[in-house]
């Protein structure tokens, strides 16, 4: 009797390398928010605020930042704003802080001018308005400003309170790049990768990626990395590009986290480790890297670096399949189907199979298609099979193309055509499947000498989609 029905495991190892990152960090003035800023500038030293603040006895830094304030001083003016967005010395108050920076800023005191962009840009005291963000950062920019110049940048980039305009995005970059603004650097290096706003140039990336790099830029320390595993830019390099994942690994980002786990698990650059490679991964998957999720899941599911645990395995292929990785919600289908890690159940399976074909995967398709031909999970239907085996035959799967052969073999399904049935098994025969072999001479037996050079013909005409 002729039949083909095997289910395929397809459990693959995500594909290598995150993508280059960029920066979209605002106001990088070596403190994560506005809020932990002290002041950027000592005032005018003979009025002691700044000894006072110092020492810790902010109201005095207060009392004696607004008597310079109250005479017109900028940088008292600045500290005062500073102060009331930092709550040190007075209650806390975003409209306070933006009335002393504006004064400040009105004065042309450039860093006021940043800030006052910053909370436009954020809608913190301020209405979000990202045109006036953009006009108070240019105004600190035009005065040299490097972190205006970044941040003018991005909005050039990003199309924000400006049009999108890339060529102008990389003159600002540039203009802070020169200045050794890191993060500028950094993104100088994409637009140069990317092409955006300069002709593409690998050269000029890496020059600019290892400019920020070498400051301690941990995005610039993976996009180094990237271009030396994948050899752009500068000769392939697997041991460089793990020095460099390193480096921005241990500052916590997790694409590098993700990269040094798949370097590890493929001995790429170092030799190969799975306990290591399970380290890394867990580290960028509880940061939420879909990827590192997943093959974290593959190497609970394999017993690669841990104890074999479909029960983990199940957890993080869950985690990633919520987050749209076909690969995951494919093997999820399949442990379902198989009860490995959870209860054995036929409608979960299709759920989570389909999920995966609905975005393509050849394997969750043919899966698919033999729920719907054996009514597991799911009401029988031949059609349906039909619908599904069809997919993923069109991309070349042999397994599918040998069903797909039977189906039109004995017409279910579909009406039987024995030239249909001869093409789907020569193609499968042709991948070296066993069974579409001797199926093809089988309905070779039943067909015409017309018919079976229409096969051929079809057979041969035929490319994946």
């Amino acid at each position: 009797m002729i039949k083909a029905f095997v289910l395929a495991t397809a459990l693959a190892l995500a594909s290598a390398g995150a993508a280059t990152a960029q920066d979209a960090v605002r106001g990088n003035l070596g403190a994560s928010d506005p809020d932990e800023w002290g002041p950027i500038l000592p005032p005018s030293p003979s009025f002691g605020g700044q000894e006072a603040y110092e020492r810790g006895d902010y109201a005095e830094a207060v009392r004696l930042w607004r008597i310079a304030a109250d005479q017109g001083d900028a940088s008292a003016q600045f500290s005062l704003g500073s102060s009331y967005g930092n709550g040190s010395g007075v209650p806390q108050s975003d409209a306070e802080a933006v009335r002393w920076y504006r004064m400040a800023a009105d004065q042309g005191y450039a860093v006021a001018q940043l800030i006052i962009g910053l909370w436009y840009e954020l809608g913190r005291g301020v209405p979000k308005n990202d045109a006036e963000a953009v006009r108070w950062y240019r105004m600190a920019a035009d005065q040299g400003y490097a972190v205006a110049q970044y941040n003018l940048g991005l909005m050039y980039q990003q199309g924000q309170g400006v049009p999108k305009n890339d060529a102008e995005a990389v003159r600002w970059y540039r203009m802070a790049a020169d200045q050794d603004e890191a993060a500028a650097q950094n993104n100088l290096g994409f637009m140069y990768q990317q092409g955006q706003g300069v002709p593409k140039n690998d050269a000029e990336a890496v020059r600019w990626y290892r400019l920020a790099a070498d400051q301690g830029h941990a995005n610039a320390q993976t996009n180094l990395g990237f271009m030396y595993q994948q050899g752009q830019g500068v000769p392939k390099n697997d041991a460089e590009a793990v020095r460099w994942y390193r480096m921005a690994a241990d500052q916590g980002v997790a694409s590098a986290q993700y990269n040094l786990g798949l370097m590890y698990q493929q001995g790429q650059g170092i030799p190969q480790n799975y306990a290591e490679a399970i380290r890394w991964y867990r580290l960028a998957a509880d940061q939420g890297v879909a990827s590192a999720q997943y093959n974290l899941g593959f190497m609970y599911q394999q017993g690669q670096g841990v104890p074999q645990n479909y029960a983990e395995a199940i957890r993080w292929y869950r985690l990633a399949a919520d987050q749209g990785v076909a690969s995951a919600q494919y093997n999820l289908g399949f442990m379902y189907q198989q009860g490995q890690g959870v209860p054995k159940n036929g409608a979960e399976a299709v759920r989570w199979y389909r999920m995966a074909a609905v975005q393509g995967v050849a394997s969750a398709q043919y899966n698919l298609g033999q729920m719907y031909r054996q009514g597991q999970g799911i009401p029988q239907n031949y059609a349906e099979a039909i619908r599904w085996y069809r997919l993923a035959a069109d991309q070349g799967l042999a397994d599918a193309q040998t069903n797909l052969g039977f189906m039109y073999g004995t017409g279910q399904g579909v009406p039987q055509n024995y030239v249909e049935a001869y093409k789907w098994y020569a193609l499968s025969a042709a991948q070296g499947d066993t069974t579409a072999v001797s199926n093809r001479d089988l309905v070779l037996d039943q067909m015409t000498p017309a018919q079976i050079a229409e096969g051929q013909r079809l057979a041969a005409a035929w490319q994946p989609r």
